[in-house]
């Protein structure tokens, strides 16, 4: 893109952020964003009523995801592994988005529509085992699993009753 000033992996995780906040507010949550992401915390969604329930996400976009049977495959580094993977009192998940190879295909816009294409898979790693690897670890995430107004919900209800694992 001629004079952009963002990278292509800049404008993947702004897509995966619009993403996530689309969901979110399309639910009724709203969303905060760190000032810096130190703990593998890109943004939070927050809810009202009884315990105020909270969910940390993660996120990542790839032109390039793996599919083996039922689940996407996802390289993780090892740090986002061990961070996700930990007992937090806010539960933790990684949300990936995947992108169409084509950088012209992210995104339509006409005065009906507004189409980011492909869809956001979510898992919780929660008390995932240590690794060897000190690079990254493979993360499958069930296919069944993409971030919707129905997904967000499910969650949000989970971390309001301490079972999301």
């Amino acid at each position: 893109m001629a004079n952009a000033i963002l990278s292509s992996n800049d404008r993947q995780e702004a897509l995966s952020r619009a993403y996530i906040q689309a969901v979110a507010g399309a639910a009724g949550y709203s969303i905060a964003i760190p000032d810096f992401d130190r703990d593998s915390v890109d943004l939070t969604i927050a809810s009202s009523g009884v315990m105020r329930p909270r969910l940390d996400a993660q996120l990542k976009a790839t032109t390039n995801i793996g599919r083996v049977g039922s689940a996407i495959h996802f390289p993780l580094s090892i740090k986002n592994y061990d961070d996700l993977r930990i007992v937090t009192q806010t539960p933790r998940i990684l949300i990936v988005l995947e992108m169409p190879k084509d950088e012209k295909d992210w995104v339509t816009i006409t005065v009906e529509q507004l189409i980011l294409r492909k869809a956001a898979y979510w898992v919780s790693i929660l008390g995932m085992p240590d690794v060897d690897n000190d690079v990254s670890v493979t993360v499958p995430i069930p296919v069944s699993n993409v971030f919707d107004v129905a997904a967000v919900t499910d969650l949000m209800e989970r971390s309001r009753q301490g079972k999301l694992k």
